[in-house]
């Protein structure tokens, strides 16, 4: 594998022919690179006019590398061409090198260049490249590389400080200016034997000249925040608003800016993928820290994370999203501040969110937006720290209060949106969380922690901080990572914090298929986790699901809007045949939907048996429950209106029934509903999510029902 390498530009605020005369002194030999031993020139050549000088030398390297392979090698020393090409004119120098001592086992390239800034004359410019290929090198081919590679890397800034170091030098001698090059007057035989000769241009003396004030050579202003060519990235910019990286760390991100640029100005092929715009640096170094610098595993998630910003258009989402009412009022979370290390703080009060409610008021698409416009937001907000505190901040600080939490928020289809959310999150905001505070975690949490840790990032596990009980008082604890006067009231501190409270999600807000949200926008997910059904008089909802093997479990959870319904589970090894031809899954259900499929010619407990006894269910109430198979087959989930019986003359009707008789739709019923089939074992590990019932929010009825044929249970609440 061939390594590489690319250097960002390096700037030194001296004009060209100043670090000219800085760079020569490093030969014939330099005592400031102690790998460097010396150099002697092989050939040197200059051009008429003296405006080009070309010179061609053997360095010798000392390599730090063990004894043994020294000796198997049968080397002390390691020998390299350089060649070096000044143009004094265009005021550029070329310098290319190659190894001369194993040739035929290593193949080592070195470009590197100066040139005049592009923005202010005065300055110069450095870049630099490299790339190592090793062939064969006596079964060792792994350690020469690594060897290579870290000797390598740690003389990159040696370089710079060895030349800052000459020009220093320089100035304290008094030189401080050095004329530029002019073409020569050819007048007389003389003078061109003179040009055959070539002197470079002289050297003179601070008390001589002054700076800037030639009529040839009028100087440009300094501007202290110029840069070099946009397609290009500055040395000092990358530590002023990306932090500090490695040569090599700094190689990847140009590298992988490098392609960008090509594939975004070049004319795409068909099928070929190509940026719509080039990003952000700090949002590309989030992708190759993730993929730990790896720059093709760091271009792959890149490009995937682009194509998907493009297609559902999420470069745009603060200008196009605007959250619900609802969502304002319930979605406790919210910006506050920052932290101590000056990231963005984001405050979330899981604790006391009604996520069940939000997910069947809102859908997932909703929450999965307004997640995303949250960490849009958070990286704008890096943006605008950075700039303020005049330091990198490329990550934000989540304070999670838990508060409140107990088993209404493990309710199964609600970690299964939780799990989607997390996961298109690490997708494309990688590295963006640089601190998670959880405070006041409850019994409950590890059960969360078990089902959500698996599908977070290994790198991004390691930022959580939990706290229990109060533990997050006091040192060791919020002191530490936020400011007092940061501390929100709710959690001790002084400050005011503005993040919704919650509460319980009112069910007449719930929303069904046939209530679309009224959105311009492409849809992030296609499925949803809940459906909705119309259930007639004369015509039950129904719903197949095929079991192959048993000790499977069948889970449910569903919200009655209207009317009351009656619940059933019937098994038949014969497969149903469904009225409608376009319903052919078990989740095939479109807004208004009413699907039949036992025939009325079944005769039960012949072609079909009953598995749950029936559960009847009022409006407004919510309903979880688990059947666990005992055979293959066809297991059909019913819900049919209810109808009180006609009172005999031995009994009385209920109160409650002639109400609800009162309040029922004549025509039709409506619910909301979900299902899975898990295996045992999983089903085993997870059984408290899906008794989500148990809530602060809503009152248990004691409604629990059993079979004999099956452990079966369901519950309700209001």
């Amino acid at each position: 594998m061939v390594q590489k390498y690319q250097s960002p530009v390096r700037v030194y605020k001296y004009p060209f022919e100043l670090v000219m005369a800085a760079y020569e002194k490093r030969f014939p030999t330099c005592p400031e690179i102690p790998v460097f031993l010396g150099s002697e020139i092989l050939q040197e050549s200059k051009s008429d006019d003296g405006a080009v000088h070309i010179v061609e030398r053997s360095c010798k390297l000392n390599v730090d590398a063990p004894r043994l392979l020294k000796k198997i090698a049968g080397v002390e020393y390691v020998f390299f061409i350089q060649k070096n090409t000044v143009n004094w004119k265009e005021r550029t120098l070329l310098i290319e090198a190659h190894n001369e001592t194993f040739a035929n086992r290593v193949v080592v390239l070195e470009t590197c260049s100066y040139s005049v800034h592009p923005e202010n004359e005065e300055w110069t410019c450095f870049e630099q490249s490299a790339s190592l290929d090793i062939k064969s090198f006596f079964g060792f081919e792994s350690t020469v590389e690594k060897i290579a590679m870290k000797q390598y890397t740690s003389n990159i800034k040696r370089g710079k400080e060895v030349i800052e170091h000459y020009l220093k030098e320089l100035i304290s001698q008094g030189i401080t200016f050095i004329p530029r090059w002019t073409p020569p007057p050819v007048s007389s035989q003389k003078e061109k034997r003179a040009l055959a000769v070539g002197h470079k241009p002289g050297i003179v003396p601070a008390e001589s000249c002054v700076h800037g004030t030639s009529k040839e050579q009028p100087a440009c202003p300094a501007a202290e925040t110029a840069s070099p060519d946009a397609d290009k990235l500055d040395a000092d910019y990358i530590e002023r608003y990306l932090g500090q990286l490695t040569p090599m760390q700094e190689s990847c991100l140009i590298r992988l800016r490098q392609w960008l640029q090509e594939m975004h100005k070049g004319k795409s092929e068909a099928g070929e993928w190509k940026p719509e715009k080039i990003p952000k640096d700090e949002h590309i170094l989030r992708f190759l820290r993730a993929r730990d610098f790896n720059i093709d595993k760091a271009r792959e998630m890149l490009c995937q994370s682009l194509t998907w910003r493009k297609q559902y258009q999420v470069d745009y989402i603060l200008q196009t999203w605007r959250p619900p009412s609802l969502l304002e009022e319930y979605y406790t979370g919210g910006w506050h501040y920052q932290d101590k290390d000056g990231r963005p703080l984001y405050i979330l009060r899981l604790g006391q969110m009604d996520t069940k409610g939000l997910v069947k008021a809102l859908g997932e698409e909703s929450l999965l937006r307004h997640v995303l416009s949250v960490n849009e937001e958070g990286q704008k907000r890096c943006e605008e720290n950075t700039n303020l505190f005049g330091r990198p901040i490329t990550s934000w600080t989540c304070l999670v209060d838990l508060e409140g939490l107990n088993m209404r928020h493990l309710w199964r289809p609600g970690v299964k949106a939780l799990l989607r959310i997390i996961e298109v999150v690490e997708d494309n905001y990688p590295e963006t969380l640089g601190r998670l505070l959880i405070v006041r975690a409850p019994r409950v949490f590890p059960v969360l922690w078990t089902l959500v840790s698996p599908f977070i990032n290994e790198n991004t596990r390691q930022k959580f901080l939990i706290y229990s009980g109060n533990n997050y008082q006091g040192p060791g604890g919020l002191v530490d990572y936020l400011d007092k006067d940061v501390i929100p009231d709710f959690l001790g501190g002084e400050c005011v914090c503005n993040v919704p409270e919650g509460g319980l999600v009112p069910k007449s807000l719930y929303q069904t298929d046939e209530e679309p949200e009224n959105s311009d926008h492409i849809r992030l997910w296609t499925e949803t986790i809940y459906h909705s059904a119309n259930v007639l008089k004369g015509a039950p909802h129904e719903i197949v699901v095929e079991i192959l093997e048993g000790e499977s479990v069948i889970t449910w959870d569903f919200d009655i809007l209207k009317g009351d319904v009656v619940f059933c589970l019937f098994h038949s090894k014969r497969a149903p045949e469904t009225s409608r031809k376009e319903a052919t899954s078990s989740s095939a259900s479109t807004a208004g939907d009413n699907m039949q499929l036992i025939d009325k010619s079944w005769v039960l407990g012949v072609d079909y048996s009953r598995m749950e006894s029936p559960l009847v269910c009022r409006e407004g109430e919510s309903i979880q429950g688990s059947h666990v198979t005992r055979w293959p087959g066809f297991y059909v989930l019913q819900w049919k209106m209810h109808s009180s019986l006609p009172c005999s003359g031995t009994s009385l009707p209920r109160v409650d029934d002639v109400l609800a008789s009162l309040q029922v739709s004549s025509h039709k019923c409506k619910l909301m509903y979900y299902f899975e089939v898990l295996a045992s074992k999983d089903f085993r590990g997870s059984m408290s999510s899906l008794e989500s019932c148990n809530s602060g929010f809503s009152q248990l009825s004691a409604a629990t029902t059993s079979s004999n044929q099956s452990q079966s249970s369901s519950l309700i609440s209001r």
